[in-house]
């Protein structure tokens, strides 16, 4: 429709705005620029001079304050009030759906002395005109709701039925298949790297989110904000969604949790250790300066104070750096007397070497991982077992609550229902997951023994790589508190962890048994037993190794 020209057209200056709903349109369509050129051929009808264009690429959900182009329309009215401008649209869709803010932004419009001109509406300031107007307006307001709830339907029902709808969260992408639309796929390398640092969390691997967050950084693929960081709440939101263990739900939508289609970084068990782990007090995070210099910085106490030690590099008089490791304690006899590094991590290593046990003490380790792995396979088929028995019983309960939903009358008893079935429903979940794998080893006994023995009998094979990590995790693995050094005495009792404590028993044949007589005096022969028969002796202490004497 077009509108006659006013008397003054070829001075009249204009203002063009394009509006389409989603950035794909913008990118993967020609809505804008056909927009553009509908009104540009209008202008060039009516004899106005188009000063400026303003596309936008959203819909705002009709508060034109939410779309940017709009924004920056007014912004150039107020900034430009010499001229009475003419802004021109292609469709009154394009103005606001919504029925206030259209009004609104024509108000806002007049305060600038601009007119409104629309290629497919006439805008008339009359009672009749206003009425009309109102009547479009009203009409493109119930268009929008109606395809916002038939969107949001759709994706209830999508949701309800297992598949993702929001925006695909880091380390996925959206990707069509045949037969169920967009499914969400691994999206490498951020998959592989939210996988680690999920699971680094879970393990305990990393201590807190800063550590996490830390972690993410490290990687240049790892999306940052606009000022090129990874923000917490970032870090946050990737530790505590579900859709990382393969489950989708919504707390909006009243949706509860379901497995989804989707392939998951992880397992709902280490899931729910994340959250449980996000519930405890906070730790103190690893420190930042901590680097392959000094790897013990930290974990190394004074023997004087047992206050940690600090590093640093120190320059002679010749301009040599050295490296030492000393206590800043005001008030230790030790404060600030230097421990070189080389003596200090020799004398460590020395302490690694010495938890090598022997190639006979290998053998002995040998059997007990055979004999723990063997028990541990009849373990996992009665534990299997016993979960299946658990879920049955929460089953159970769950229709029982269930029941009385239907029998309460009042909301908070309800609630209260539901809120132990959605606990009930995610220890479901979680038992279901744990069923499907116990019962049988997820990789070969050759292969997971392997891996444990290489640790326990060199952990300074490890050590030897030089990686930081790696050495930060020989000291957690290996050691259960830190270990106190003093200048001249050097390492003072270190308490090593269970496992290596474990087989400082069996290597060192501490472990003081019963005889076969109970606690009777000790007849001349005896066994020591373990959890599997090890070895036989001879009662007499003076006997040789070679002894011919009947054992067992």
């Amino acid at each position: 429709m077009m509108q006659p020209a006013p008397k003054n057209a070829a001075e009249q200056k204009a203002l063009i705005y394009c509006r389409v709903s989603h950035v794909k349109q913008r990118t993967q369509g020609h809505g804008l620029d056909s927009q553009e050129h509908r009104c540009r051929l209008y202008a060039e009808q009516q004899g106005y001079e188009v000063e400026a264009v303003f596309p936008d690429d959203r819909s705002g959900g009709g508060d034109f304050m939410k779309r940017p182009g709009m924004v920056a329309l007014l912004n150039y009215l107020e900034t430009h009030p010499q001229h009475d401008y003419v802004v021109i649209f292609d469709d009154l869709k394009r103005f606001a759906r919504d029925t206030i803010f259209h009004f609104m932004l024509r108000h806002r419009l007049a305060e600038y002395n601009a007119s409104v001109e629309c290629l497919n509406f006439k805008f008339e300031d009359t009672p009749e005109g206003e009425f009309v107007e109102t009547v479009f307006a009203a009409q493109g307001q119930l268009e929008r709701k109606q395809n916002q709830r038939q969107t949001i339907q759709k994706m209830r029902a999508r949701l309800e039925n297992g598949y993702w709808v929001f925006s695909a969260p880091i380390g996925y992408r959206y990707e069509k298949t045949a037969g169920q639309g967009k499914l969400l796929v691994r999206d490498e390398p951020l998959a592989s790297i939210v996988k680690e640092g999920l699971k680094g969390f879970g393990s305990g691997r990393f201590q807190t989110q800063a550590e996490v967050k830390r972690f993410f950084e490290s990687y240049a693929a790892f999306p940052r904000d606009k000022y090129g960081e990874v923000r917490n709440q970032r870090v946050t939101e990737i530790l505590t969604r579900s859709v990382y263990a393969g489950y989708v739900q919504s707390t909006k939508w009243n949706i509860s949790l379901r497995k989804g289609h989707h392939e998951p970084l992880i397992d709902y068990e280490t899931f729910t250790a994340i959250q449980y782990r996000l519930q405890e007090k906070a730790k103190v995070p690893t420190r930042r300066d901590l680097n392959e210099d000094f790897p013990l910085r930290g974990f190394i106490l004074c023997g004087d104070c047992e206050r940690p030690l600090t590093a640093n590099w120190s320059k002679s008089k010749t301009g040599d750096r050295h490296a030492y490791y000393l206590c800043y304690n005001k008030d230790c006899v030790s404060h600030r007397k230097s421990i070189r590094r080389d003596k200090l991590e020799g004398d460590f290593v020395d302490v690694l070497h010495a938890l090598q046990p022997t190639e006979h003490h290998g053998r002995v380790i040998r059997t007990v991982f055979k004999s723990m792995w063997d028990y541990q396979l009849h373990r996992s088929a009665q534990l299997a077992d016993s979960i299946k028995a658990e879920i049955t019983k929460l089953d159970g309960q769950i229709d029982t609550l269930v029941n009385r939903i239907v029998e309460a009358t009042s909301a908070s008893v309800t609630a209260a229902y539901e809120k132990r079935i959605a606990a009930m429903e995610s220890r479901k979940t979680e038992l279901s997951e744990k069923a499907a794998r116990t019962g049988q080893p997820t990789r070969p006994y050759e292969e997971l023994f392997q891996l444990a023995l290489d640790f326990l009998s060199n952990p300074w094979n490890l050590w030897s790589s030089g990686n930081l990590k790696d050495r930060r995790m020989v000291l957690k693995l290996t050691f259960s508190e830190r270990l106190a050094y003093h200048r001249e005495l050097g390492f003072s009792n270190p308490k090593t962890s269970l496992p290596f404590r474990v087989l400082e028993e069996i290597c060192m044949d501490r472990s003081k048994m019963a005889h076969r007589g109970g606690f009777e005096p000790p007849t001349p022969r005896f066994v020591v037993w373990c959890s599997i028969q090890l070895s036989y002796r001879c009662g007499p202490v003076d006997c040789p190794e070679d002894c011919d004497r009947e054992r067992g």
